[in-house]
């Protein structure tokens, strides 16, 4: 454990790299162009794609859900700098898709959960140092921005499984020490589909004070009713769609959509054929409808890459951000509202959390339930 604090206490190193990222130092890869069909070809115009580029030249894909940990503990050996094709979310696409930031999903197993926990943080860390004129640890906003502007891309450790804390408040501390940032509910005793019981209350609560985001993909419209009135800071959703476009039971009601926009928070629409729909269109449609819905503050972006999910056709790689704003452009939508679709609501939803935690460690220290 101690290798593993120096590990994660280690300052960032600036080399040479040390300048903002641009889609013509990074061209993408070479790849085949996938087969389409008239009803799925996106509409956009030569011109829109270029104004996407430059759009995301300024305002980069933070990227809510990304699997790439648990994908890089299954192969014997990986080069993410030269390109890998074991993986889907290398440094050079994800440098020519124009992602600035990302959510590296900490996966955990049944049987062990907090140990895996401990081991999925301890590679996400060791991938970074592997990597330092591509990717930097980011634990806040601030961090997120700076790596941004060292040309960097920030890794963010989360979400994890609510699992991961082992029922415990002291583990949730400890994770969160590790650089844990995440936290899904949903698949615990204390999140079950009646709603959260006391001590998920104090879950909740103890995420506030230590600046954690709270994640309620999968939780029942009771459990995230109720997170929404606990906490005091705005909450997110890594995963999920509309429910009135696809009834995956991760989506979205409109009913919670409009909750989660008065309360401010977040939800990140994934490009997963599952929840989504099998083309660029449905994913564009389903943020349509939580921009309309929660409003231009509450929507963003989630991958959904190397998690094992099917990809839409015409997003089937990280290098597709492009197209998928191309598309947004052709629908009339500003420069403004993508900013924060595509970078500005991730921060928003950072800051609240770091400005919430400050606030409450004003009024309570730890909490000592459990």
């Amino acid at each position: 454990m101690a290798d593993l604090q120096d590990q994660l206490n280690a300052p960032t190193e600036a080399g040479e790299l040390d300048r903002p990222a641009s889609f013509a130092a990074h061209p993408a890869p070479p790849s085949p162009a996938p087969p389409s069909t008239p009803s799925t070809v996106p509409s956009a115009t030569d011109s829109e794609s270029a104004a996407a580029r430059d759009l995301l030249a300024l305002h980069p894909v933070a990227d809510g859900y990304c699997g790439l940990p648990g994908t890089l503990r299954t192969l014997p050996y990986y080069d993410l700098e030269l390109g890998e094709s074991s993986v889907e979310a290398d440094l050079p696409r994800l440098r020519a898709g124009g992602t600035g930031a990302l959510l590296w999903a900490v996966d955990v197993s049944a049987d062990r959960p907090v140990t895996s926990a401990l081991e999925q943080i301890d590679l996400v860390n060791h991938v970074v140092a592997r990597y330092p004129e591509g990717l930097r640890l980011a634990r806040s906003a601030s961090e997120t921005a700076d790596a941004r502007a060292h040309g960097r891309i920030a890794v963010l450790i989360g979400p994890a499984p609510g699992a991961a804390v082992g029922d415990s408040l002291g583990t949730l501390r400890a994770l969160h020490g590790l650089g844990l940032r995440a936290l899904t509910l949903s698949g615990t005793s204390w999140a079950p589909e009646t709603g959260l019981t006391p001590f998920g209350e104090e879950v909740v609560r103890e995420m506030n004070r230590l600046g954690m985001l709270v994640d309620l993909t999968g939780a029942s419209e009771a459990t995230a009713t109720r997170a929404l009135a606990v906490s005091k800071a705005p909450t997110m959703l890594t995963r999920s769609g509309a429910r009135a476009l696809n009834g995956h039971p991760d989506n979205l009601s409109d009913e919670l959509l409009a909750a989660l926009g008065a309360s401010k928070g977040l939800c990140l629409v994934p490009c997963s054929a599952a929840r989504t729909g099998p083309a660029l269109r449905d994913v564009a449609d389903h943020i349509d409808h939580v921009h309309r819905v929660a409003g231009p503050e509450s929507v963003g972006l989630s991958g959904m890459y190397d998690t094992g999910d099917a990809h839409p056709e015409g997003l089937t790689s990280v290098t597709d951000y492009p197209a998928l704003v191309a598309e947004l452009l052709d629908r009339g939508w500003s420069e403004a509202d993508l900013a924060l679709l595509t970078w500005g609501n991730v921060q928003r939803v950072l800051r609240g959390a770091e400005f919430t935690a400050r606030a409450t460690r004003y009024r309570r220290g730890p909490a000592t339930t459990a």
